[in-house]
């Protein structure tokens, strides 16, 4: 399925909810918020949110710094 991922199209298979997508990109599920078409998603709904051929999502990273 093509997914849109922070304005880039990208084929991923077997990735069904945003938790599976963030396993897959193998990103830190600790540092990250997601939007999902505009809507942005609580972290405890990750697992059980779906994910569908050309969603839009982005992935926001969380920087520390001083």
């Amino acid at each position: 399925m093509t997914i849109f991922i922070n304005g880039e199209a990208r084929e991923l298979d077997g990735v069904s909810t945003l938790a599976g997508l963030l396993d897959a990109l193998e990103l830190p599920k600790q540092r990250v918020a997601i939007e999902l078409n505009k809507q942005v998603i609580r972290k405890q709904d990750w697992e059980s949110t779906q994910v569908a051929s050309n969603d839009k999502i982005e992935v926001i990273h969380f920087v520390g710094g001083g």
